[in-house]
């Protein structure tokens, strides 16, 4: 299949009640099988609020558009408790994998596809200010849009990376030139769901 890139969230949940035996797997198994297929992982992430113990966060990525079963198929026998099959927007520009040690916060919106566009606008304009300020140290990694949406039950997924907890808290002060994008923003979007993780980082 050729096209745009694609970009899977996949949320694992392992055996016992951490992630070793999940993260031995990944190593050994569902990560050189994404390879084989020429699919990349963007990042993985262990949770911090929100997710459970014996839980990972992966999102993975090719260079053109490709099935939910091309990325699931290696994991099987791994319990997946939500995936989504996800295109990006203006970010990333690249699939080069996250590197970046922080806290890395996870934010699910729903959005009919009408104000995708519009979301994604909108965003883009209030980063400007958002990511340049002295007040807390951010940075929005990614805002993908559902692939395949249609109708009133589109998702969209903002990955944004922070210094830690504390940037988190003063961003939620955004600056005055990117409240007006952002309220607008929250207008056109239903429902939301926030993850905070670390990215994982400790692979041999």
């Amino acid at each position: 299949m050729t096209g745009e890139r694609t970009y899977c969230y996949l949320q694992l949940r392992g055996e016992g009640r951490d992630t070793s035996e999940l993260r031995e797997r990944l190593l050994s198994e569902i990560i050189p099988a994404w390879r084989r297929r020429a699919v990349a992982v963007w990042g993985v992430w262990g949770g911090l609020f929100g997710v459970a113990s014996n839980e990972l966060l992966v999102i993975a990525a090719a260079a053109d558009r490709r099935s939910l079963d091309e990325f699931t198929g290696p994991a099987q026998g791994i319990e997946v408790c939500d995936h989504l099959l996800l295109s990006p927007t203006v970010r990333p520009v690249n699939d080069a994998p996250r590197d970046r040690a922080g806290l890395y916060v996870f934010r699910f919106f729903d959005v009919p596809d009408r104000h995708v566009q519009e979301v994604v606008r909108l965003s883009d304009e209030a980063w400007k200010t958002f990511e340049n300020t002295d007040a807390y140290a951010s940075q929005p990694q990614g805002l993908f849009r559902q692939l395949d949406a249609a109708g009133e039950d589109g998702r969209m997924l903002l990955v944004t990376w922070y210094d830690g907890l504390e940037s988190w808290q003063r961003s939620r002060q955004f600056p005055p030139e990117a409240r007006d994008n952002f309220l607008r923003r929250r207008e056109l979007t239903g429902g939301t769901l926030a993850l905070a993780t670390t990215l994982v980082t400790d692979w041999p």
